[in-house]
């Protein structure tokens, strides 16, 4: 009987020891493997992932083009990689991507917000930008005046994509007002396809960058963009904060470009500038 106890005791142990070596195997299989600059470099793939817009990355006449696009474009051949591009609408998950490190840098025009300073790291300023209240014209609403005074959005609707770094912006500005703003987050629309739908009369408002905003109207002149919502700030690529080496790369990489004059032609190719307010 004694040894009959101490046989189930050692099985019992055996099999706690197995489940525990199993789980430490397990843990270290999926482990995310760091990446800087000098694994980057060693594997000669950098992961950019960017949204599929008229910023972003799109396809024209079988040609791709955008301005993300073309920047990605230069700093590969200035970095001797290979330059993968990936495609994500949704900024969120642009960021769940990269901090697990299935993209190395999030390039798009990212507001470089103290929140967002906690847990991503960034570029150097890559353009001047604001935010901007994306309506109809008159002559396209009824007769109905475009809002001028931010007092008006008192009670009205504004549909923003997901997970948009303009949302502290909206909350900050219901208190400015003291009143409310409904803000509606779409999970599948990004900042381009709401101004469509505001342009086709599905929805009244939304917010977008005057960037996207400008390039938009070119092809939707029956959108009003002229009422900001808030003033000029600084935008850039977002990276991993465990990620130094990368970042005083791509720093250097975009100097580099900025002193050539090719950051300027790409920028007026696809961007009016932006006034200081």
């Amino acid at each position: 009987m004694f040894s009959r106890k101490l046989l189930i005791l050692y099985i019992v142990l055996l099999s706690a020891v197995l489940v525990t070596m199993g789980i430490l195997f397990y843990l270290q299989s999926v482990k995310t493997v760091h990446r800087d600059y000098q694994e980057i470099r060693k594997e000669g793939i950098l992961r950019i992932v960017t949204e599929y817009d008229l910023s972003g990355y799109f396809i024209s006449e079988n040609k791709i083009e955008g301005f993300q696009y073309e920047l990605s474009k230069e700093i590969a051949e200035l970095s001797g990689m290979e330059v993968l591009i990936y495609l994500e609408m949704s900024l969120e998950k642009s960021f769940e991507g990269l901090l697990a490190n299935k993209y190395d840098v999030v390039a798009r025009n990212i507001p470089t917000t103290s929140e967002l300073k906690e847990y991503y790291a960034f570029t150097e300023p890559i353009v001047l930008n604001r935010q901007v209240l994306v309506q109809r014209s008159r002559a396209n609403n009824n007769g109905i005046a475009p809002l001028r005074n931010h007092l008006e959005l008192a009670g009205k609707t504004l549909y923003i994509p997901e997970a948009s770094p303009v949302m502290q912006r909206l909350l900050n500005l219901q208190h400015e007002i003291g009143d409310t703003i409904h803000i509606v987050e779409k999970s599948l629309y990004s900042s381009e396809q709401l101004i469509i739908m505001v342009a086709k009369g599905d929805i009244d408002f939304t917010v977008s960058d005057l960037h996207t905003a400008q390039t938009a109207q070119k092809l939707y002149p029956e959108i009003d963009i002229n009422t900001d919502i808030s003033f000029s700030q600084l935008q850039s690529w977002a990276l991993r904060k465990d990620s130094p080496t990368l970042l005083d790369s791509l720093n250097h990489w975009i100097n580099i470009l900025r002193e050539t004059g090719q950051f300027d032609r790409i920028y007026q190719e696809y961007y009016t500038p932006v006034s200081e307010k």
